[in-house]
C-alpha cells in the first residue's frame, strides 16, 4: 500500500478531512448539502491545490485546505 500519491494513505485522508470541513460549512451556512460525489471532487480540487501552494510556500497542508475551506465558505454567504 502506498503511502504518498494521489492514491496513497495521507492523500485519501487529506480528501476525507477537506470533505469533512465542507460538509461542515454547508451545515453552518444552513445550505442544501451538495450530492456526495460534487462534495469529493471538490475536495480533492481543495487538496491538489493545497499541495501546490505548500510547495511553493512550506506551509502545512491542513492549514491551507481549512483557509481553502473557509474562503469557499465566505464566496457562498
Amino acid at each position: 500500500m502506498a503511502i504518498f500519491g494521489k492514491n496513497g494513505f495521507i492523500w485519501k485522508h487529506e480528501v476525507a478531512f477537506a470533505r469533512d470541513l465542507l460538509a461542515r460549512q454547508y451545515e453552518k451556512s444552513h445550505v442544501a448539502l451538495p450530492e456526495e460525489t460534487v462534495i469529493s471532487s471538490h475536495a480533492e480540487k481543495i487538496v491538489d491545490t493545497a499541495h501546490i501552494i505548500a510547495k511553493k510556500s512550506g506551509r502545512n497542508i491542513l492549514d491551507i485546505v481549512k483557509d481553502a475551506v473557509t474562503d469557499i465558505k465566505n464566496k457562498k454567504a
